[in-house]
């Protein structure tokens, strides 16, 4: 089962702005996804999500995620964001997490699986994206959607990762307080 089944057949998608294929091997997927399920009102009303993966970036071939961001709003989201989609990450997904409440970025290990974390507290996750790959805004503009994660997947595989490995516990007690500023117009 591709991951995108997995979501649509558990109903995991939240607010999806995008979700199609973008070649002949790959898939695309844009929004958020649930973690921890909405309290049910009645068969058909359900509250929003307690916890969701928000700003989600998925490009998946077959049954892997070969790259995936997401914003985070607290890290200690990330273990029942694990369970949940597991199956699904390989040791060849790129897998970049935004994290609302970390207070310093990192590379870490979970269950033969990197990721890297970095602290996020005004930007969007397309716009880190857009910087970790160093990709112009102007250049992606008159591009559509599936020709954006092409380019996106595109630079994966020409890109140097650094940062500083980590334990798993170790980025567990990067959890401060932070809180995501809004900016604009209140």
């Amino acid at each position: 089962m591709s991951p995108i089944d997995f979501i649509k057949k558990n109903k995991l998608e939240w607010q999806p702005s995008f979700c199609a294929e973008i070649s002949d091997t790959l898939f695309g997927y844009r929004g958020a996804l649930i973690i921890q399920e909405g309290k049910r009102l009645s068969e058909t009303k359900v509250m929003p999500p307690k916890a969701q993966a928000k700003q989600v970036i998925m490009i998946s071939q077959s049954d892997k995620i070969k790259f995936f961001a997401c914003e985070l709003e607290t890290f200690g989201y990330f273990e029942l964001f694990f369970e949940k989609y597991k199956d699904y990450f390989d040791a060849d997904s790129l897998n970049l997490l935004y994290v609302i409440d970390l207070d310093a970025d990192g590379i870490f290990e979970y269950q033969g699986i990197e990721f890297s974390a970095f602290m996020l507290d005004e930007s969007s996750v397309w716009n880190e994206v857009l910087d970790y790959f160093s990709l112009e805004k102007g250049d992606l503009k008159k591009l559509s959607s599936e020709d954006k994660l092409v380019k996106i997947y595109d630079e994966i595989a020409s890109t140097t990762f650094e940062s500083t490995n980590k334990s798993f516990d170790e980025m567990k007690a990067l959890m401060g307080s932070t809180k995501k500023t809004v900016m604009g117009a209140v």
